[in-house]
């Protein structure tokens, strides 16, 4: 696991100022690195720790360089130090990784009218059934169901236990975490004098390049037409889209977001934790969704928005509810005093 930090930058770019065969081991925190570490600033705030660190290398921006005096080993020069470090931890996770031998197990079930590429790994008690497509140096884990007609493009990692259904399509180089449903029925009922009729789900889903699906999130497929996740979405744990969504590229979600059906989400937004979107709403482009939050209207503006109230002590947030209940007669009370206002202000004229 170690490599010469010339061939580090060779590899990623960046500007090398110091000693190019220096061997590095890997990444450490700037507290925790040695010299055989390389450690990288991205946060101004820990300017002083990064003057004392230890590491044989610091990744850090220019503006950065020119005013970090104190450390004196080899640095790279980067204009975005966290994604470069990002790629940093890529680079020695493939230095460690030995690559699964090609070949299909044989537990696994696969349907003669399936296709899986010579270069596929298909793992232990994995099925694929008829009409299903597994692309080039696709990794499918011990235990996933590939569905009827299903897509998965090429060098796209499942891990163990994804279900995969029916007539779903993902591009190439995704990945999908343990526990994964991709292509449940999506939440369609009718009433009927009191009853419900279920609606056939009979749409797929549509999953673009690049794309990470975390563990145990759900993706509806669409009541007709399917749902769609475009190219470069990262979805977190536990993330519930429903039937119909479109989720715009390279959009990012933090665990337990709840999207509901048919909501129309742009490109480059971000949702913290735990925020919710309700139906049939369109959010634009480079919108930011706090944690928490719920989006009960559509948005138009990009920016940064928040929908809860700050956390509180129980007694001073059961006051705060008991004066919100008060606002529309508070309301009323304020339009007869500026009416009365107006009134005497006029008789003085």
């Amino acid at each position: 696991m170690s490599t010469r930090l010339g061939d580090l930058v060779d590899s990623l770019g960046g500007e090398l100022i110091g000693d190019p065969a220096l061997t590095i081991t890997g990444i450490a925190p700037l507290e925790a690195a040695g010299p055989s570490h390389i450690t990288f600033l991205s946060n101004p705030k820990l300017r002083a720790a990064a003057a004392g660190t230890g590491a044989g290398a610091l990744i850090l921006s220019r503006a950065e360089h020119e005013k970090l005096a104190g450390y004196a080993c080899a640095r790279i020069i980067s204009d975005n130090p966290y994604a470069y470090f990002a790629r940093t931890a890529q680079y020695f996770a493939a230095l460690a990784t030995q690559p699964p031998l090609p070949g299909i197990h044989p537990s696994a079930s696969v349907d003669a009218g399936a296709s899986v590429a010579p270069s596929a790994v298909i793992g232990p008690l994995v099925t694929i059934e008829a009409g299903a497509i597994v692309g080039e140096h696709c990794v499918i884990g011990a235990g996933c169901f590939i569905g009827k007609d299903a897509r998965v493009g090429a060098h796209t990692l499942f891990y163990p236990n994804v279900s995969f259904l029916a007539d779903c399509h993902i591009g190439e180089r995704g990945i999908v975490q343990s526990g994964a449903v991709i292509g449940g029925d999506g939440f369609g009922f009718a009433n009927d004098k009191g009853r419900w009729i279920k609606i056939p789900q009979t749409g797929g889903v549509r999953i673009g390049d690049d794309v990470e699906i975390g563990a145990n999130t759900t993706i509806d497929r669409g009541a007709l037409d399917p749902t769609v996740i475009e190219d470069g979405v990262k979805l977190d744990n536990q993330i519930q889209i429903a039937h119909n969504c479109v989720i715009g590229a390279h959009t990012a979600m933090a665990g337990c977001v709840g999207v509901a059906g048919s909501a129309k989400i742009g490109k480059h937004c971000t949702f913290g934790g735990a925020a919710m979107v309700l139906g049939h709403l369109t959010i634009a482009d480079n919108v930011h969704i706090s944690s928490g939050s719920l989006v009960s209207r559509s948005i138009s503006e990009s920016g940064q928005y928040t929908g809860f109230y700050p956390l509180a002590k129980n007694a001073d947030w059961e006051k705060t509810a008991a004066v919100v209940r008060q606002l529309d007669a508070m309301r009323d009370r304020v339009r007869e005093l500026e009416k009365a206002v107006r009134e005497l202000t006029a008789k003085d004229k």
